[in-house]
């Protein structure tokens, strides 16, 4: 509850989360069939990132505007978005601008200051409903959505040390509730024990059809410095693996620094 996610808006790890997102939303669009998306950690929404608190980490300089200035074309879909909404857009924002006549947003977020900022945003909009409850507890109250089709996203802010269990359950009780959805679960890689453990915990609970997409500015070996990011997918839209690396590849050509151990992967984790 004392994660404020307006220091960290537009940071490298809102680069490779939210590029991401845009090309899961868009796989979904494919099919003309309504879709839903779940979104267990909202925030507020969107964020001025020449506020205080923005510019008082400075996080966004070395995320977002150096992606911006690079402007390559691998991310110019994820970019498109980002420049059409003004303020930095939120996983929220993101999906709403991408949701087409039927398809539906519900977003979670546990803090009271936060989640009346996101009911104003989206005010009376007939397409999105903003739930004031743990995200976690959402995956089994809210799943299936009436649409049978979409996308959960689960972003914790890693705060609590039994985070990634409780990332792993939510999994569980999302594929349980709804198989057929395309799951995406965002997380930080500061060493490698915990995501080689966090992969593994997956893996044995049964989950199927799993692709994690990882990018690390440098080599992750300081348990106290986030050096990289990952977003697990669980039933990943056809050519996500093919195409996530070039998009990681591009972000990493913009964001990076040179520094030793820097890299992409795409990895297989289950297989269907």
């Amino acid at each position: 509850m004392n994660y404020r996610h307006a220091f960290h808006a537009g940071n490298f790890a809102d680069c490779m989360k939210h590029a991401l997102l845009v090309w899961l939303l868009r796989a979904l669009a494919r099919k003309p069939a309504a879709f839903a998306v779940l979104d267990t950690h909202a925030g507020i929404g969107a964020y001025d990132l020449a506020g205080e608190a923005a510019v008082r980490t400075g996080e966004a300089l070395r995320g977002i505007f150096r992606v911006m200035a690079a402007d390559p074309p691998e991310l110019a879909d994820y970019l498109g978005v980002v420049r059409g909404l003004g303020m930095y857009p939120g996983s929220p924002a993101i999906a709403r601008a991408l949701l087409r006549e039927g398809d539906r947003l519900v977003c979670c977020e546990l803090h009271p200051e936060d989640c009346a900022v996101l009911r104003r945003r989206f005010g009376r909009d007939a397409a999105v409903s903003v739930h004031a409850r743990d995200g976690y507890e959402a995956l089994r109250a809210l799943l299936p959505p009436a649409q049978r089709r979409g996308l959960v996203l689960i972003d914790p802010p890693y705060e609590a040390v039994e985070e990634f269990d409780r990332v792993v359950a939510g999994l569980v009780t999302a594929q349980a509730r709804f198989p057929g959805g395309v799951l995406a679960a965002w997380y930080p890689i500061k060493h490698r024990a915990p995501v080689r453990a966090f992969h593994a915990a997956v893996r044995a609970a049964g989950i199927r059809d799993v692709v994690a997409a990882d990018i690390w500015l440098r080599e992750p070996l300081d348990p106290g410095r986030l050096n990289g990011c990952g977003l697990l997918v669980v039933n990943p839209p056809w050519k996500f693996e093919d195409e996530a690396r070039p998009m990681l590849a591009a972000l990493l050509g913009a964001l990076g620094d040179g520094e030793a151990g820097a890299g992409v992967g795409v990895t297989r984790i289950a297989d269907e």
